[in-house]
């Protein structure tokens, strides 16, 4: 047959486009049906397919029925469905939970609708259909005038009667229970097909001489049938076989083509911005967002690469990179900003206008990366952190809040954490080695064995044995005794609020717990270290293995402990196993976001997540852009993204927005403090050129020489405020490129969305086909105290640094236990390039005191601390919550901003 060798050509090609995988077809089935099983692999044999068959109880329910279809349908290896089943069986149930797609048959009325409609390029053609033109081809090659009749009911006929017409022919159509209407019609056709019944007697008289007869079912006809040129499906099983063969390679086919990048096909939401300019909640409220799903499918996402939480927002599956590691990466853009005033300086916003921009209006593929909030100070006294005025992600009460509730699965993960090391000292402390033992490793079922968490235990302890009752007492005792310092435990618990009186709390006091008190604390959740690790892993097992590798103290003997000791680490795999995944959003004109970790920019380094921009730089293709946001100023969140988490995933930036404010620069220039919750002196309110050109040579120009020590070009975003006059916006535009930048221009996205930073999005373009040369600070072999050295030096300003003993000790000890080349994480304030808050400007001359230096050995840095730094912050005398309500009966939020 011809179609099998055609069939087998496309094959081969398909195979040697994608050897690893072979084209399946599940044959489903009530009891056996071994001559089916084997036409089907006669035919798959020869074009080289693969046949599973499923054979289910004659007795089966619809219910098991549609069960193996849906398990079908999610199985990836298979491309073709299938239903050999009675009539009974197929019931529209049944059918319609095929998925298109694998509905090689033809069957559900997606396929059948479409052909109908005249619409066959993601459906399938009916084999039998096929075969029967195939026949009429081959009986008579001129199809063109011809009258085909079609007796019968069903989808069959359906389908034929759209092909023929199509194929020029004449349909006509007729039931089995209107005789003498059907006498008469097949008096007059070429061609009777007759299908979807049992038991009919046809005689032969009403068949027109030399008429093709096709039987679809087993009709009697009453005559000598040698008589007439009759074919029935029996007779040409073979050819509907190879027919649904070809049909599984197609579905082959379209799945190979999925499965390779798809060019966006994004549809923007248009804005209407209005003056005076709404707040952040009316704005968002007034734009409704596509739903997921669509914008998935929009941005090249297969279905099974998505998981909605809701309508608007959902999880996406790091499958993805795997399918698309051949793939180029885009430009990788970071919005960095001046040393802040507390107020903050629109980072967030300046990230969300340039994706709008370079999406909605320059119609380039763009990504925007943010950390997702904190219900910290939500709650407190910042507010959210989707944005503002038309610059905003979408549901913006969505994206403040819970979202898709990974700060709260690393809250339960670092809670276990603690429970188990408080539970571990309790029971060393009153329980003997043996006791130890016995609860640790039970006899279960009259069998004692080591959990294979154990086992790494004893491998740690040079104990390469696996029966425990192989055990010395001496190396019984080292497995069971953790031997934890209470002083010199580093873990505390955490929550997800602003709780002062938390910082410093005792534990232990209940009478059960036998004496076993100790001082302790609370950090808020994202300053937990498995926020950082969220934040720089780059799949589950090396997550896994980064949360096992957490120290949470030290044993009196001076060895770290860590989360693997505890054996905790695998149950916190399976607590963040799904906070692992990025969560899709959108902001006000459509265009994508990913929303994921948010760690602490103090202590920890204050960058999203490396997954979230891998899977981003793959989606937006070559051309596209992928702007991801740093923590703080850029002697804080670029530093620590650069040094910290460029080392860890590998990527290479394009270009730096670097966001300054007029206000910050007045204040750099030496304007007055400014305090978050008080009215603005007048110097930020009025014209004061001279105040502006003072922060512009002093720290604008020191963060921009920050960013070119690491090779890369800077793009200075002026986020413009309503009090900010025409020469204060020149004025800066032209200083900010005197200093170094590639590149300076207003923006005014708060007000106009991404046509308000048309230009920055330009300027970005521009520079990002500069030819960069990116380069670390330091060598990570270097000491660690002369890594922070220079940090201190080359970042900060710093003449030199001055640790305490304790900070002398620890890096002493740090480097002794082979944590020496980690890379550093400065915990410094945030307002100024020192470590001396209400030093503005680019103070030069001081010494940087280093009172201690901790590690995050899990996360993967040393994180020295300057001055005293708060891991718990507390709630104002007005926080935001004061404002913030629910409707009960609309359900609608209001206050939030």
């Amino acid at each position: 047959m011809e179609v099998v060798q055609s069939t087998k050509e496309k094959v081969a090609a398909l195979q040697r486009k994608n050897p690893t995988v072979q084209p399946l077809l599940a044959i489903v089935q009530a009891g056996e049906d071994d001559e089916l099983l084997e036409a089907s692999k006669e035919i798959t044999g020869k074009i080289e397919l693969n046949v599973t068959q499923i054979c289910l109880s004659e007795e089966c329910t619809e219910d098991e029925i549609v069960e193996e279809v849906l398990r079908l349908n999610e199985d990836c290896r298979v491309h073709g469905i299938y239903l050999h089943l009675p009539p009974a069986f197929l019931t529209s149930r049944v059918l319609n939970a095929l998925k298109p797609e694998k509905d090689v048959e033809g069957v559900t009325d997606v396929n059948v609708g479409s052909l109908v409609r005249g619409d066959s390029s993601k459906g399938f053609v009916p084999p039998t259909a096929s075969a029967i033109l195939d026949l009429l081809e081959k009986h008579d090659a001129h199809f063109e005038g011809k009258t085909v009749l079609v007796v019968g009911e069903g989808p069959l006929g359906l389908v034929l009667l759209a092909l023929m017409e199509r194929n020029g022919m004449v349909a006509l159509k007729s039931t089995w229970s209107s005789r003498s209407h059907l006498q008469r019609q097949m008096m007059q056709a070429d061609v009777v097909v007759l299908t979807g019944a049992e038991g009919i007697s046809v005689p032969r008289s009403w068949f027109r001489p030399g008429a093709a007869v096709i039987r679809c079912a087993p009709t009697i006809v009453t005559d000598d049938r040698h008589s007439l040129d009759m074919t029935s499906t029996s007779d040409m099983g073979h050819l509907i076989a190879a027919y649904r063969a070809r049909n599984i390679v197609h579905s082959y086919s379209r799945w190979l083509q999925e499965q390779q990048y798809q060019p966006w096909r994004l549809r923007n939401l248009k804005l209407q911005p209005l003056t005076p300019v709404p707040s952040d909640i009316e704005i968002s409220r007034a734009q409704a967002p596509k739903p997921v799903v669509q914008l998935a499918e929009e941005i090249g996402l297969l279905s099974e690469e998505l998981e909605p939480y809701g309508r608007s927002k959902g999880k996406v599956k790091l499958s993805l990179l795997e399918r698309l590691h051949t793939q180029p990466n885009g430009k990788y853009v970071l919005v960095a900003g001046i040393t802040p005033t507390p107020l903050g300086e629109g980072k967030s916003t300046v990230t969300i206008g340039l994706v709008q921009a370079l999406s909605a209006h320059l119609k380039l593929n763009s990504f925007g990366c943010l950390r997702q909030p904190s219900q910290g100070p939500t709650f407190g006294v910042k507010g959210g952190a989707a944005g503002g005025g038309y610059a905003q992600v979408i549901p913006m009460e969505e994206f403040n809040l819970h979202l898709t509730g990974d700060i709260h699965a690393i809250t339960a993960a670092n809670n276990l954490v603690a429970a188990a090391i408080d539970a571990r000292m309790l029971h060393e402390a009153t329980q003997s080695d043996k006791a130890l033992f016995n609860r640790l490793v039970p006899t279960l079922n009259g069998v004692r064995r080591f959990s294979p968490i154990q086992i790494s235990r004893l491998r740690r302890l040079g104990i390469d044995k696996t029966d425990p009752a192989a055990l010395t007492p001496q190396e019984v005792s080292s497995f069971v005794r953790l031997d934890l310092d209470p002083s010199k435990i580093t873990w505390q618990r955490v929550v997800d609020t602003n709780d002062r009186f938390l910082r410093k709390i005792t534990v232990g006091q209940a009478s059960t717990e036998k004496g076993q008190i100790r001082e302790t604390g609370f950090d808020i959740a994202v300053a937990s270290e498995i926020m950082a690790i969220l934040a720089l892993t780059d799949s589950l097992a090396d997550m896994r293995n980064r949360l096992a590798r957490m120290v949470v103290g030290t044993s009196r003997s001076g060895r770290p402990v860590t989360a693997e000791d505890l054996g905790v680490s695998g149950a916190l795999a399976v607590l963040m196993k799904d906070a692992i995944k990025p969560t899709l959003m959108q902001t006000l004109e459509g265009t994508p976001v990913f929303v994921h970790a948010g760690p602490f920019a103090n202590i920890a380094h204050g960058n999203s997540s490396v997954l979230a921009d891998k899977l981003a730089l793959k989606l937006v293709g070559r051309d596209g852009f992928v702007v991801t946001e740093a923590g703080f100023g850029a002697d804080i969140g670029m530093e620590k993204f650069f040094n910290i988490k460029c080392r860890a995933s590998g990527l290479r930036p394009s270009v730096v927005v670097l966001v300054a404010t007029v206000r910050a620069l007045k204040m750099h220039g030496g304007g007055p403090n400014v305090s978050a919750g008080a009215p603005l002196p007048k110097e930020y309110i009025d014209e004061n050129l001279s105040l502006v050109t003072g922060g512009c040579y002093s720290n604008l120009r020191k963060q921009i020489q920050i960013a070119h020590l690491f090779g890369v070009p800077v793009v200075v975003a002026l986020n413009v405020f309503k009090t900010d006059t025409e020469a204060e916006v020149d004025l800066v535009c032209r200083l900010a490129k005197e200093c170094g930048a590639s590149d300076a221009v207003p923006c005014h996205h708060w007000a106009k969305g991404g046509q308000g930073c048309v230009a920055l999005a330009k300027a970005v373009d521009r520079a990002a086909r500069a030819p960069s040369n990116f380069q670390f600070l330091y060598d990570a072999e270097m000491p660690i105290v002369e890594k922070i050295r220079t940090i201190a030096q080359k970042v900060y300003g710093a003449e030199d640094i001055e640790l305490s003993s304790e900070a002398k000790a620890k890096t002493d000890y740090y480097t002794q236990q082979g944590y020496g080349s980690l890379p550093i994480c400065m915990a410094k304030t945030h307002l100024s390039l020192s470590h001396m808050p209400d030093k503005k400007g680019a103070p030069t001359g001081f010494v940087l005191p280093i009172r201690d230096v901790r590690a995050s050995v899990g996360a993967g840095f040393i994180y020295p601390l300057v001055g005293t730094m708060s891991t718990m912050p507390g709630l104002p005398t007005r926080p935001c919550f004061y404002d913030i309500d629910l409707d009960p009966v609309t359900e609608e939020i209001t206050g939030l901003f």
